[in-house]
């Protein structure tokens, strides 16, 4: 039988400057990749923030010419991504640089997708479907959970079809992920948890995949050890920087270990359901989160079980069905504890939904490395508990 160590397995990552101030690095990278001016990509909260003019700033001091676009939505269109390519295209620009959350990192990704190859981003959906290179990516999160500055992941809103679409490609993963503590200190306590929660998720998904392996299980674990001690003291103490850098570490670990193993039957159903109702990713997660567990757990308890231990549950004289209990019941009070304890049904879901929201996540690639096969019936059961 062969060992998981010596199984071939691929591991994608950017260049990764991790402290405060690496925000500040951005002007040498351009000039690095020889941009004389850039598309700075954010949204208008970002904006609001003082973020966008901070980068700006330091661009134009390294003598880097900015346009700028913040038209971006909390769940990137299709349309904005084609706005934004034609300013890419009409100004000149030769690189992106991109400051924000998920949103504007994953319509960076579609601007640039869009601006190699012509066309329209409908035409990528899927897995492996980039062509050619595209522009050079370096991008600053200003939220400690997506990870889109380090993930293969583009995940886009198509308001047409009332549903999320993935491009999943080692050609969209970030050139440069500049990881800034400090820009993460203007997230309210409410986005905190629901990005923390989503970075928990990651890291819970990689590790239980049957993408997983050596090179990603070391992240997923050190991610869940990390997000679980400190995200609920976060949320309540939002100005606390050694928290945030802490939390800001466990969600790129959790980013190295997804973007690698992939995930599951989670974020495979939320993307369903974010398209539907035009929801924060996190929340969609959380509300979901210990319905796919309780699912998935028989099909690999001893991953669960460490899942356990990763955090915090002492499982020493437990059986797997204990264990099992028990780590329901912390996911559970975790979301309660950082105000995440939403239904499905109070989001305004209803049992008339459960169809179009089951073939839709029956189709995104995140399903495939779930742990356990799933049919219709059984994701549709696991929305209605829910509920």
């Amino acid at each position: 039988m062969t060992s998981p160590l010596t199984q071939l397995r691929k591991f994608v990552a950017p260049e990764i400057i991790f402290g405060d101030g690496a925000r500040h690095a951005a002007g040498n990278y351009v000039s690095t990749f020889g941009a004389e001016k850039v598309l700075l990509v954010s949204d208008p909260g970002v904006l609001l923030a003082g973020w966008v003019t901070d980068i700006e700033a330091k661009l134009l001091e390294a003598n880097i010419a900015v346009e700028r676009f913040t038209a971006v939505s909390p769940n990137p269109r299709v349309d904005e991504i084609m706005a934004g390519a034609e300013i890419y295209r009409e100004t000149g620009c030769k690189a992106i640089v991109a400051i924000g959350g998920g949103s504007p990192m994953d319509c960076a990704k579609g601007i640039g997708i869009v601006t190699a190859h012509g066309g329209h981003i409908l035409d990528f959906e899927g897995v492996d479907t980039i062509r050619v290179p595209i522009p050079p990516l370096i991008f600053i999160p200003s939220t400690a959970g997506t990870s889109a500055d380090i993930s293969q992941f583009a995940i886009i809103s198509d308001q047409q079809r009332r549903m999320k679409f993935s491009i999943i490609s080692k050609a969209v993963v970030p050139d440069v992920s500049l990881i800034d503590p400090e820009v993460t200190m203007t997230m309210s306590p409410y986005l905190t948890a629901c990005t923390g929660v989503d970075a928990l998720v990651h890291a819970i998904e990689a590790f239980v995949s049957t993408g997983s392996g050596p090179l990603t299980d070391t992240h997923a674990l050190e991610a869940m050890r990390l997000i679980s001690s400190h995200l609920e003291a976060l949320v309540a103490n939002p100005t606390d920087g050694e928290l945030r850098a802490q939390v800001m570490l466990g969600s790129m670990q959790a980013g190295l270990a997804f973007s690698n193993a992939i995930l599951g039957a989670v974020h495979a159903m939320s993307h369903s359901l974010g398209g539907f109702l035009d929801l924060p990713h996190g929340l969609c997660n959380a509300m979901l989160l210990e319905h796919v567990v309780a699912y998935n757990y028989d099909a690999v308890p001893d991953r669960f079980k460490r899942v356990a231990e990763a955090v915090g549950i002492d499982c020493r004289g437990l059986s797997q069905q204990q264990i099992k209990k028990a780590l329901f019941r912390y996911l559970v009070d975790l979301k309660h504890a950082v105000g995440l304890g939403g239904t499905l049904g109070k989001m305004g879901v209803s049992r008339s939904d459960v169809p179009f929201l089951t073939n839709h996540a029956l189709g995104d690639p995140c399903i495939l490395t779930n742990p356990r096969r799933s049919n219709s019936r059984d994701v549709a059961v696991v929305y209605e508990e829910a509920l």
